[in-house]
C-alpha cells in the first residue's frame, strides 16, 4: 500500500530555501520601483491639520507625498477574517487623527530608500495635541475622552460613547448561586503583558499596474483572499482588477493576519502607476505592526473537599490599543479556548476591552489562548494548595474527556454561535502520564548549585482546529500526461510546511509517489479559495478540501478503467503509482494519464471545498524543570517536556517543529519578552537589543512526544499542531518557579527582579 502519510518527505521548498533562491517577496525587483517610507506621527492622540511637503518634494529622487487630504475615508477593518467581519470598522487608509505614537501621518515614495528616508524628516505637520489615555482602566471609565468618536454600526461595542471596543458576557449555569455551595472558593488576578512576534522577515509588500491595468500585490501576509476583498473596499476598485500574490514568507505568526502595509503600495501603484515597495523595519515593527493583546484576568474558582471544581469564572480586562483589529475574537478565544479544559457545570465569562492611546493589538500564535492557559493553569495550582491537594490529581479529577462537550461553544462562537463542540478524540491522559515519566514528576533532581533551587511545573492546554462553521477552503487536482498531478490550493504556506502535508494527503489519496504532486498555493488568480493560514485550520481545514478532490479525481480515473476492464471501479487499487484491478491487470498513473487524455479525450480534474462544523480540540500536557537562583532571581529552564496530541501525524518533523517553535516563544512568553510602553503611549524597547526573544543559547532540553490518536473529522484523523503547543510553556515555567522557591509570580514576564522582588517580600512578610 501507498504510505505517504506519517512519513518524513523532504519538504517542498527545503532546497530552494536551503540555495538562497529568490522566493520571498524582497527578492522580487519589477524594473522601475519606487521605495516608500511611512511618517509616523510623535503624538499618541493628535489631530493632523496640515501638512506641508514642499521641502521633502524638493528632495533629489522624491516622487509623491500623500496623506489624509489625498485619500478617501473609507472605514474598514484590517483584520484578516472572514465577511462579514467581526471586527470594527474604525480605520481608514490615511486617518485625520493620529491615535498612537506610530500612526501613519504621510507617505513618501522616491527612486531611492535615501532619498525616502532623507524627505520623512524635511516634512513638516501641524497638529492639535489631543489628551491622551494609555490605562485600559482608566479609558473604560472615561466618556469625555473618545479614541473613535464616530459611531460605527459594523462592530464597536459602544461607538462613540465609550472607549469599549467589544464586551462578552456569557453564562453556563448561574455561577454567584454555585459559588455559594462550594467549599472553597479561591479568587486570584493574573497579568499578561504586550509581546511581538518577531519574526525574521518583516512585513514587506510592493505592487504594481500591470499591461492589462490591474493591481498586482506581492506581499508577505497570510490572508491573500482576505486582503484582495479588504483592498477592494480600500481602493474603491473591483475585486476582478487584484491580484494578490503570497511567495515564501518568512514567518507571520498571526502579525501577518492583517492588512499592515498593502492598501498604501496599492495606492501608490495606482495614483503614480508604477511599482511601489515598503518594507518595515525592526522598530517598526515593535511600534506599528500588531502585539498580543495586554490582559488582566481574574480568576474565581469554587470546588468541593474532594477536588470537583464547580464552577468558574473568568472576567478580562484587555488593550487593544488604538484599533480594534480583533478585539472581540481573541479575546473570545482567551475564554473558549481555555476554560473548556475543566468543563464544570457553572461556567462565567467575562470581556471588557478597551481602546487606548497604545500600539495596536492583534493576532499572535495562540490567539488569546495563552493568556487565559496562563490564568487558569495557574490557577489551578493555587486551587490545589489551597485544598491541601496535589496539583496534578486536581487536573487528573476535572480534565475534559472523550465523549465529554464543551460548555462553551454553544454560547461563543467565534463568528458562529450554536455550534456545540464534541470531543471525539483525545489522548490528553496518556500525554499526561508521558510528560510525567519523561520530567521525573514527583521525583524533583537536586539544584546544581547551592544558592539555586529546583521545581516542577505543569499545565494542560486546548486549542481547536479552524474557526467551526466559518473557515473553509478548495482544492483543485489535475492529472498530468506523465502521472503527475497539479494541486493548487488557497492555503497559506508561512514557513510552517503546511504545501508540504497537503502534498502529503493528495499523494496518499491518488496513491502516487509524493515527488508527483507539484503544489501551487496561494495566488488569487490561479488557486481556489481559502481563508488562509490561522486558527489552525490548514491541515484540518484545507487539507480536507485536498483529500476531496483527490477522491473525486480517483472516482473518474476508476470510472474510466473500470468500463475499460469491465470490473466495479470500486474494486480497483491505486497504489505506489499504479491501479490494479482484482484479476491482476495494471496500468502505470503515466499510462492511465495517457489513455484518459489521448483515447478517452477528457482532462481528468476535480475542484472540491470544506468546511467543518467540527472543531476538534488538540490537546497538550507541558511540563517544565527550572532552577532558580535566589541570590538574583534567575530562572533557568533545565528541561521542557511536551506531550501532544495533533491526531495522525502526516509529517513528523515538521509537527515536532512546530511543537519545539512554539515552545521556544513561549519560554520568551514566560522569562523575558514585554513590550514597554509608558504613560506617554511610547514603547520604550523597539529594537532587539532591549526587546528580549529566546535564541538558541537560552534552550533548556526539549523532549516532545506526539501522542497520536485519529479524529474522525479530520483528513486521515488529522486536527491542528501549530497552536497548542504556545499555550502552557509559560503557566508551566511559573508554576515550577513557585515550586522551587515558594512565591507565585502573578504577572509576566517572570524576570529576575519581578522574582527577586516576591521572594524578598516573602522573607519580609
Amino acid at each position: 500500500m501507498n504510505k505517504v502519510v506519517g512519513t518524513n518527505v523532504t519538504k517542498i521548498d527545503a532546497v530552494k530555501l536551503a540555495r538562497g533562491e529568490p522566493v520571498f517577496t524582497d527578492d522580487h525587483r519589477p524594473p522601475g520601483m519606487l521605495y516608500a517610507k511611512v511618517l509616523r506621527s510623535p503624538h499618541a492622540h493628535a489631530r493632523i491639520l496640515e501638512v506641508d511637503a514642499t521641502a521633502a518634494l524638493a528632495v533629489d529622487g522624491v516622487v509623491d507625498v500623500i496623506w489624509h487630504r489625498d485619500t478617501r475615508p473609507i472605514l474598514h477593518t484590517r483584520a484578516g477574517q472572514s465577511y462579514p467581519e467581526p471586527s470594527p470598522y474604525d480605520t481608514v487608509m490615511m486617518p485625520e487623527k493620529a491615535r498612537f505614537i506610530g500612526d501613519r501621518v504621510a507617505v513618501v515614495a522616491a527612486e531611492t530608500l535615501i532619498a525616502a528616508e532623507r524627505a520623512l524628516d524635511l516634512i513638516e505637520v501641524k497638529y492639535e495635541v489631543l489628551e491622551a489615555v494609555t490605562d485600559m482602566d482608566e479609558a473604560l471609565r472615561r466618556t469625555d475622552l473618545l479614541i473613535h468618536e464616530t459611531p460605527d454600526p459594523r462592530g464597536i461595542s459602544q461607538a462613540g460613547r465609550s472607549n469599549l471596543a467589544a464586551h462578552i458576557d456569557k453564562q453556563v449555569g448561574d455561577v454567584d448561586a454555585a459559588l455559594k455551595t462550594c467549599d472553597l472558593v479561591v479568587e486570584r488576578t493574573y497579568f499578561l503583558p504586550k509581546v511581538q512576534a518577531s519574526h525574521i522577515e518583516p512585513h514587506v509588500s510592493m505592487a504594481w499596474v500591470d499591461e492589462d491595468d490591474r493591481l498586482i500585490v506581492r506581499t508577505s501576509t497570510q490572508i491573500p483572499f482576505h486582503l484582495r476583498r479588504m483592498l477592494a473596499r480600500i481602493l474603491e476598485i473591483p475585486e476582478a482588477r487584484i491580484r494578490v500574490i503570497k511567495p515564501r514568507v518568512g514567518g507571520g505568526f498571526g502579525d501577518k493576519q492583517e492588512l499592515v502595509v498593502e492598501d498604501l503600495v496599492s495606492f501608490l501603484a495606482l495614483r503614480l502607476r508604477r511599482p511601489v515597495r515598503l518594507e518595515f523595519t525592526r522598530h517598526e515593527e515593535l511600534v506599528a505592526a500588531r502585539l498580543r493583546h495586554s490582559q488582566r484576568i481574574v480568576m474565581t474558582t469554587g470546588v468541593m473537599k474532594d477536588g470537583t471544581i464547580v464552577a468558574n469564572r473568568m472576567h478580562v480586562t484587555a488593550d487593544t490599543g488604538a484599533y480594534g483589529s480583533h478585539a472581540l475574537t481573541v479575546q473570545g478565544n482567551t475564554g473558549q479556548k481555555v476554560l473548556p479544559m475543566y468543563p464544570a457545570k457553572n461556567i462565567h465569562f467575562i470581556v471588557d476591552c478597551a481602546y487606548t492611546n497604545n500600539p495596536i493589538s492583534g493576532a499572535f500564535r495562540g490567539y488569546g489562548a495563552p493568556q487565559g492557559c496562563f490564568a487558569l493553569e495557574c490557577h489551578i495550582d493555587e486551587v490545589a494548595r489551597e485544598l491541601g491537594m496535589d496539583r496534578l490529581e486536581l487536573r487528573k479529577k476535572n480534565h475534559i474527556r472523550l465523549g465529554d462537550t464543551d460548555p462553551l461553544s454553544a454560547k461563543l462562537g467565534e463568528g458562529k454561535e450554536g455550534l456545540v463542540r464534541v470531543v471525539h478524540s483525545t489522548s490528553l491522559e496518556e500525554c499526561i502520564v508521558r510528560g510525567c515519566e519523561a520530567i521525573g514528576w514527583g521525583d524533583k533532581r537536586p539544584p546544581t548549585q547551592p544558592y539555586f533551587k529546583r521545581g516542577l511545573g505543569m499545565a494542560l492546554a486546548m486549542q481547536g482546529s479552524g474557526i467551526a462553521g466559518v473557515d473553509w477552503g478548495g482544492a483543485t487536482v489535475k492529472l498530468n500526461d506523465d502521472g503527475s498531478v497539479n494541486l493548487t490550493v488557497g492555503a497559506t504556506d508561512i514557513g510552517q510546511g503546511s504545501d508540504t502535508v497537503l502534498a502529503q494527503l493528495c499523494a496518499e489519496e491518488l496513491g502516487i509517489p509524493y515527488d508527483k504532486v507539484l503544489i501551487l498555493s496561494s495566488d488569487t488568480d490561479f488557486t481556489p479559495f481559502d481563508v488562509g493560514a490561522y486558527a489552525s485550520s490548514t491541515t484540518y481545514v484545507s487539507g480536507g478540501a485536498v483529500v476531496k478532490a483527490a477522491r473525486r479525481l480517483r472516482e473518474q480515473l476508476a470510472g474510466l478503467l473500470g468500463t475499460k476492464w469491465e470490473c466495479d471501479p470500486g474494486d480497483l487499487v491505486f497504489s505506489e503509482g499504479s491501479v490494479t484491478e482484482p484479476r491482476g491487470r495494471s496500468m502505470t498513473m503515466q499510462d492511465v494519464a495517457l489513455f484518459a487524455l489521448y483515447e478517452a479525450k477528457i482532462q481528468p480534474m476535480a475542484t472540491e471545498s470544506h468546511m467543518s462544523n467540527e472543531s476538534p480540540p488538540p490537546f497538550a500536557a507541558q511540563f517544565a524543570d527550572v532552577e532558580v537562583d535566589t541570590e538574583t532571581g534567575q530562572v533557568f529552564v533545565r528541561k521542557f517536556v511536551s506531550a501532544v496530541d495533533c491526531g495522525t501525524v502526516v509529517h513528523p518533523r515538521l509537527a515536532e517543529g512546530q511543537v519545539e517553535g512554539a515552545v521556544a516563544q513561549g519560554l520568551g512568553y514566560a522569562l523575558w519578552e514585554e513590550v514597554l510602553v509608558d504613560r506617554a503611549g511610547k514603547v520604550l524597547n523597539p529594537h532587539f537589543l532591549d526587546y528580549k526573544i529566546a535564541t538558541a543559547l537560552d534552550m533548556p532540553e526539549l523532549v516532545t512526544f506526539l501522542v497520536e490518536t485519529s479524529e474522525p473529522s479530520g483528513p486521515y484523523g488529522a486536527k491542528a499542531a501549530g497552536e497548542v503547543p504556545i499555550d502552557g510553556p509559560a503557566p508551566a515555567i511559573v508554576n515550577a518557579i513557585c515550586d522551587a522557591v515558594g512565591v507565585r509570580c502573578y504577572r509576566i514576564p517572570a524576570t529576575p527582579e519581578r522574582v527577586w522582588r516576591a521572594m524578598k517580600e516573602q522573607e519580609s512578610s
